[in-house]
């Protein structure tokens, strides 16, 4: 009686061989489609992100300083500045120094810090009688804290060569001085000598 003929041994051992072989032909083929496309999608996206509103903002302003610009320049205020900027730089932000003031006092080279304060002071009226020794500074008022020598400063009760040297210092390191107050930092100086300042020094 006629039927599907038997296949033999060899016969099935070569046809599971080609069955195994179209199966993983199959999944690479699968694999590799499902490869392009994430990588396309990670090319994209990585595209998009590049793209971005305040992607390179956000890196360019990590190590900003925000200072406040005061005294005798020409537009007063908070400023953003780039990692790096010097006093110099904060005060030509600020418009640059105003008539009648005295930058030149300060330390222009200093390095900004995130929330300084940059005070740029006026000319004192007796700046022009300086070179006539300290004494005629003195007798004519109080004396100006942003223009103020060492040899001036030691004029005042209380104050010698070295304190009036770590003022200046002060003074530079900050930028200026916005209030005769922050001299009180500086050691040294007490409640009797902060009380002399304050009767022979103006801001």
């Amino acid at each position: 009686m006629g039927g599907v003929p038997e296949l033999s041994r060899s016969q099935l051992l070569v046809y599971g061989a080609l069955a195994v072989a179209l199966l993983l032909v199959g999944v690479r083929w699968i694999r590799a489609a499902d490869g392009a496309s994430d990588r396309s999608g990670v090319a994209e996206a990585s595209t998009s992100d590049a793209g971005g509103p305040g992607a390179s903002f956000e890196l360019d302003r990590g190590g900003d300083a925000i200072v406040h610009v005061a005294g005798a320049v020409r537009r007063p205020g908070v400023y953003r500045l780039p990692a790096g900027s010097r006093v110099t730089d904060a005060i030509e932000r600020a418009g640059g120094p105003a008539p009648g003031s005295a930058p030149d006092a300060i330390n222009l080279a200093a390095p900004l810090a995130d929330g300084q304060q940059v005070v740029v002071p006026a000319k004192a009226p007796g700046a022009a009688a300086t070179a006539t020794g300290s004494a005629t500074v003195t007798d004519g008022g109080p004396i100006s804290l942003g223009t103020a020598t060492v040899e001036e400063l030691d004029t005042i009760e209380g104050i010698g060569p070295v304190t009036a040297q770590d003022i200046l210092d002060f003074r530079n390191e900050h930028g200026g001085v916005g209030s005769i107050d922050d001299l009180d930092q500086i050691s040294g100086i007490g409640p009797a000598t902060m009380d002399a300042l304050r009767d022979e020094l103006q801001p």
